[in-house]
């Protein structure tokens, strides 16, 4: 959020002088800091800002957790962001067969 508001003020045509003393006031933090988010939208321009993530709970047969786990280690990616992509997938496939029971 901080760097694409930078990369908003240096699109804007502001100095970054100016810049990081806009920032600074904004987001409360020294002018050094805001420098440094300058550099970095100077540098990339904006980034992509993460959605926000909640906690949901949900009860798996222990053999599926396992292969979870395992797969997670073995691709040196998060449990979180495996079951992420594959809910998404699922979800996009639309509503198919409906429940299999």
């Amino acid at each position: 959020m901080r760097i694409n508001a930078a990369a908003a003020l240096l699109a804007d045509g502001v100095s970054v002088a100016d810049a990081a003393r806009e920032l600074s006031g904004e987001f409360g933090c020294s002018q050094r800091q805001a420098r440094r988010y300058l550099e970095r939208a100077g540098a990339g321009g904006p980034v992509a800002v993460p959605a926000p993530t909640a906690v949901f709970t949900v009860k798996l047969p222990v053999a599926l957790v396992a292969r979870v786990r395992a797969q997670a280690a073995a691709s040196g990616r998060s449990i979180s962001s495996m079951v992420t992509q594959a809910v998404e997938e699922f979800l996009s496939r639309g509503r198919g067969e409906g429940p299999r029971r």
